[in-house]
């Protein structure tokens, strides 16, 4: 059932809009697919980058008409973004093994859920 076309589509859309509120829908569509759908986790990391090009472009063309004050800030981190990007690439096919990988990547959603659960905003004077 988790791999049906109804079910897929729905959870594309939902985590499409997450991904145009900046919320991270990529990250919970890995999850998506390794924990529920099944999926190794290499085709899976390759689904989400398939997956977040459309849903950047879009939520870039709709928010054009937002004013961004800090063009080579953002510029700069597109670059450095890149690089990181190529950089962590090569490094998941020639250096780390998938097991670490899938570790460190536990880690990381386990830390960032406990922060939103026990994040508060600060008020700044």
């Amino acid at each position: 059932m988790a791999d049906s076309v109804l079910i897929a589509l729905i959870i594309g859309t939902l985590l499409g809009s997450l991904s145009g509120l900046g919320i991270g829908g990529g990250s919970l569509l890995l999850l998506w697919l390794t924990a529920v759908v099944g999926t190794s986790p290499d085709t899976a990391r390759a689904i989400n980058l398939m997956f977040f090009i459309p849903c950047a472009f879009i939520s870039t063309w709709m928010r054009k008409s937002q004013s961004i004050k800090t063009k080579p800030v953002v510029l700069t981190a597109a670059i450095a973004g890149a690089i990181g990007a190529a950089l962590g690439n090569w490094l998941s096919f020639y250096v780390i093994d998938e097991t670490l990988l899938r570790r460190a990547l536990g880690i990381l959603f386990l830390i960032s859920g406990i922060r939103e659960l026990c994040y508060r905003e600060r008020k700044f004077r």
